[in-house]
């Protein structure tokens, strides 16, 4: 699991960046930076989505102190079948057929034979968008 995590100076997180906050990878969408104080250096409250589990969760942390970042990776896939709420994918480069849930943003737009990227961090992967709509 150590290989899968890296550590960062929490002053160099962006918003769209990743980061784990109690275990969960999450992506930042806000960052709140106070001015440094008479006894200490700067806090940043940063707010975070999970990736496969849609949370909302809040690190405070002074500017200078580290933040655990997963290592993530995308890869393309094509959806081979849906299945109810459940698409059966292909990796376009291993051709490895696994299933993910579909998230709710996407249910109108993803058909067979579509074009999707997948995002993978700690053992776990999500449907992050679609690229092509199939036939």
């Amino acid at each position: 699991m150590s290989d899968e995590i890296m550590y960062a100076s929490a002053k160099e997180l962006r918003i769209g960046r990743y980061l784990i906050i109690d275990g969960t990878p999450c992506k930042v969408v806000d960052i709140e930076t106070s001015a440094p104080g008479k006894h200490g250096a700067a806090k940043m409250r940063i707010t975070a989505i999970g990736i496969f589990d849609g949370s909302k969760k809040t690190l405070l942390k002074p500017s200078d102190g580290d933040v655990e970042v997963p290592v993530t990776t995308k890869k393309k896939a094509q959806v081979v079948s849906i299945i109810g709420q459940t698409a059966q994918l292909m990796d376009l480069d291993t051709y490895e057929t696994y299933e993910l849930p579909i998230p709710e943003e996407m249910k109108s737009a993803l058909k067979p034979s579509s074009e999707v990227e997948v995002i993978e961090a700690m053992g776990k992967k999500a449907l992050l968008r679609v690229l092509s709509s199939g036939v």
